[in-house]
């Protein structure tokens, strides 16, 4: 499947690429943004930074995409969000966001998600989507449940520097 960029008032969602790379490391280093990423260590390289985007880079058929949220205004890189665990055959797959904490609480990321899901439900058939949230993050919680994800229960995430982590899972049906 060939991933388009998309656009809605405020934002431009452009598919992730090689020249990138500056803001994917100041984004995953950035211990804010990964306060609560309990499956990666922050990025401490440039290295780093280029894994993460040859990652989403590969090949078709991937299980996992990646757009990087653009602001209108002054063409600012403040976020990214995308799919991962895409499954065909069942038509749902995981999303993932993260946004830079001066554009938090301005909309910007449920504009994203508005937009990635209808192109997800339009061009990659998902017919549900799920969230895996730290019970300790309150806004990506918050979010979730203004875009109408509904809680459907908890897991321990795998150990991650030596401890497991509580999230809530959270469900959307497109």
């Amino acid at each position: 499947m060939q991933f388009n960029n998309l656009e809605t008032e405020r934002l431009l969602l452009k598919n992730i690429g090689p020249e990138d790379r500056a803001f994917i490391y100041k984004q995953f280093s950035d211990p804010v943004v990964s306060k609560y990423l309990y499956d990666a260590e922050p990025v401490v390289s440039m290295g780093d930074a280029d894994d993460i985007i040859e990652m989403f880079l590969q090949p078709e058929i991937r299980t996992h995409h990646r757009w990087i949220l653009i602001r209108k205004s002054d063409n600012v890189k403040i976020g990214t969000c995308g799919f991962h665990c895409w499954n065909v055959n069942t038509h749902e797959a995981d999303v993932g966001y993260d946004l830079q904490e001066a554009y938090c609480g301005q909309g910007y990321m449920q504009e994203a998600l508005n937009a990635i899901f209808a192109y997800a439900k339009e061009q990659m058939g998902l017919l549900k989507v799920t969230a895996c949230i730290s019970v300790e993050n309150k806004g990506s919680i918050g979010l979730a449940k203004k875009l109408g994800f509904v809680r459907s229960g908890e897991q321990y995430n795998e150990v991650f520097r030596d401890q497991a982590y509580l999230h809530d899972k959270y469900v959307l049906m497109l």
